[in-house]
């Protein structure tokens, strides 16, 4: 399996599809990983929130891949957004996951209540700048928070990571991003599921003889956003993959776009504030 890559604002690639792991425990993500590495994934992506990093890092160096044929992002803790905590945060990162760099460090939530978004940013500024981070982002900010970024940082994100599914499609946000250089990347791609149970996506795969994580994973593709579906399944981790041997023509695309219901599965970045995890 060869992965399209998407230019980051800097000129790192990116690969289109990853394999997320989130709520992955951790005595299981190294298999897991290791799975989904062998089944041709290039990207994964963690969190120190997840826990499982260390699991990860383990993962990608028993591989046997060059370090520079896998593009591995984490996102900093909630509970570190004030800027020496931020640094200290990224070198556990580095130290758990026992890699050099990151190839992507993200803000994972920004905890507008908390009010220090742009402290962490600055931190994450001087982590990029070091290069033990090959490009850093956000995750979960909606425009008015990349608004401060934008006007108070140095360096523009070069990945915003939402919440987006055909019942979530972001076209607002996707919009800014675009307007800005930034790639968006879409978490729970699939809507934790749910979204693989509607009619038109159903009917859709049918007609194409395609499963329906197939479709809306190529839906997500096709729109050019970066998508990181997650399953510890051997099976449906073969099949999230195999989303490039085939194409959904405008119709479908329209039809999969217009089943917006603007519906969040998680929280609302404005009202997501918790520092304790």
């Amino acid at each position: 399996m060869t992965t399209p890559t998407i230019p980051l604002n800097n000129g790192v690639l990116i690969p289109q599809l990853g394999f997320g792991t989130y709520k992955l425990p951790p005595v299981q993500t190294r298999e897991v990983v290791l799975r989904a590495l062998d089944a041709g994934y290039r990207h994964v992506d963690t969190a120190q929130m997840y826990r499982n990093e260390a699991a990860v890092g383990r993962a990608v160096l028993d591989s046997g891949l060059p370090r520079d044929e896998v593009f591995v992002t984490s996102k900093l803790n909630n509970a570190f957004h004030a800027y020496d905590e931020a640094h200290a945060a990224f070198d556990r990162t580095l130290d758990d996951l026992g890699l050099e760099h990151v190839d992507l460090f993200l803000i994972h939530w920004p905890l507008p209540a908390f009010g220090r978004f742009v402290e962490a940013w600055r931190a994450l500024e001087e982590i990029y700048a070091s290069g033990r981070a090959r490009a850093i982002g956000v995750s979960n900010f909606q425009p008015h928070h990349l608004d401060r970024i934008l006007a108070e940082g140095t360096v523009v994100p070069a990945v915003n990571q939402v919440e987006m599914h055909p019942w979530f499609v972001q076209q607002e946000v996707r919009a800014y991003d675009a307007a800005h250089g930034i790639v968006t990347e879409a978490w729970s791609p699939l809507g934790r599921g749910r979204v693989l149970e509607d009619e038109e996506v159903l009917r859709i795969a049918a007609d194409l003889g395609r499963s329906p994580a197939q479709v809306v994973l190529r839906w997500h593709v096709q729109r050019g956003d970066v998508v990181i579906p997650k399953s510890a399944t051997p099976a449906r981790i073969a099949e999230n993959a195999a989303i490039f041997d085939f194409v959904l023509d405008d119709t479908a695309m329209a039809a999969i776009t217009a089943l917006d219901r603007d519906t969040r599965i998680g929280s609302h970045p404005d009202h997501e504030n918790r520092t304790d995890r």
